[in-house]
């Protein structure tokens, strides 16, 4: 929350205390709050509206409501080499040496 602890929180709300009285610090909590509820239904409303402006753009794109995104899968392993055998064909046997 902005970096702020609980320290420098108790400081502003005894400043807040001593500026405004004790009568007036609940309405102005309670006009802060719907305020901040405002603002934030406002920005809401603001990124559903570009979200749904990209999808008209491009309505291939996943829908960007669906969670963090998630890291790229791991690439799978390169195929072998068509022109090169994986394995010699016929004798499968250990080395001469023996296994180790």
């Amino acid at each position: 929350m902005f970096g702020i602890g609980f320290p420098e929180l108790l400081l502003i709300l005894v400043v807040a205390l001593l500026v405004f009285g004790p009568r007036r610090l609940p309405e102005l909590a309670h006009t802060l709050g719907r305020a901040i509820g405002k603002v934030r239904a406002v920005s809401r409303g603001f990124q559903r509206e570009i979200e749904r402006e990209l999808r008209d753009v491009n309505p291939m794109a996943p829908p960007t409501d669906a969670g963090p995104p998630r890291p790229p899968a791991p690439s799978p392993p390169p195929a072998p080499d068509a022109a090169e055998p994986a394995e010699p064909p016929g004798d499968a046997s250990p080395p001469a040496d023996g296994p180790r």
